[in-house]
């Protein structure tokens, strides 16, 4: 039997950091959105028990998240069966789009339909969140407000919108950013009321800021050129991509004058994630 699955990218409509906590961990809020730029993620069933990574793979595979994920399910939830996960990657690494993030989510709602495990999101939650600060965001399934260390999530309703999203070639290491000396933690914290005024489009973009933008554009040169040169567009999470609310025609123009080694993505806005129904079998 083999499944597969989708595995979507996310945008950061804003990002706040609005404190810091006395184990340095960052206090932070935002809008969560779900996008159609999906890596795929096929799940083949294995009878001797074990856990098999081909395709695109970076790093080393013991480290992978999609391995991390299944092996873990399979700790807290014994099973005999295993698992060949073959991923095909169209979110770049590091660019803060959560594609790992997303993979390792996908995989472990396609685990618990492959290995028959009927298992609800509440009992897949505290796994999702031991892999990672985004994972439990992908494994919610829906666009939300995001709370604490991300571990807050309120499922909110955003409207299907286009987006161009910009990857400058370059990968953007999170905790340089959320290390640095310059970074401000001190955001006025806003409460989800502020949403109500959210009625069109471009509402939503107004909603905020990301508080480490002005950082990403001092220690990385390419974001920099990125958002100087299209200062329409904004950082998701600590980067290395950014996005801007943008039809498909007129992302076309802006991507014709792009560097060649930079990439580029029209998409939109996705209501629910699309593996979501392997949480109900």
């Amino acid at each position: 039997m083999t499944l597969d699955l989708l595995a979507p990218a996310k945008l950061n409509l804003f990002l706040h950091i609005v404190g810091r906590r006395p184990n340095g961990y960052h206090e932070l809020q935002s809008v969560f959105i779900l996008i159609d730029l999906c890596d795929t993620v096929k799940l083949t069933l294995r009878e001797d028990g074990k856990i098999v990574r081909t395709g695109d793979v970076i790093g080393d595979i013991d480290k992978d998240l999609c391995v991390k994920a299944a092996r873990l399910l399979q700790s807290h939830f014994p099973t005999s069966l295993g698992v060949e996960i073959d991923v095909i990657k169209r979110i770049p690494a590091g660019a803060g789009l959560g594609g790992g993030s997303s993979d390792a989510a996908t995989t472990l709602m396609g685990l618990n339909k492959l290995w028959n495990l009927h298992l609800s999101e509440e009992q897949l939650m505290p796994l999702a969140a031991g892999l990672g600060a985004d994972v439990p965001f992908f494994l919610l399934g829906t666009n939300a407000w995001v709370e604490g260390i991300g571990e807050k999530l309120s499922p909110i309703s955003v409207p299907v919108m286009p987006f161009a999203v910009i990857w400058p070639g370059v990968n953007q290491p999170t905790a340089e950013i959320f290390s640095h000396p310059d970074l401000t933690r001190d955001t006025k914290y806003v409460t989800m009321s502020i949403l109500d005024a959210a009625h069109e489009w471009s509402d939503w973009m107004r909603l905020g800021h990301n508080d480490l933008e002005p950082i990403v554009k001092v220690v990385n040169p390419e974001v920099n050129k990125l958002l100087t040169t299209l200062p329409q567009f904004r950082l998701t999470g600590s980067g290395s991509a950014a996005f801007a609310l943008m039809q498909e025609s007129e992302a076309k123009r802006v991507f014709e004058d792009l560097p060649e080694n930079w990439k580029h993505f029209s998409v939109k806005s996705l209501k629910i994630h699309p593996t979501l129904s392997a949480l109900s079998c």
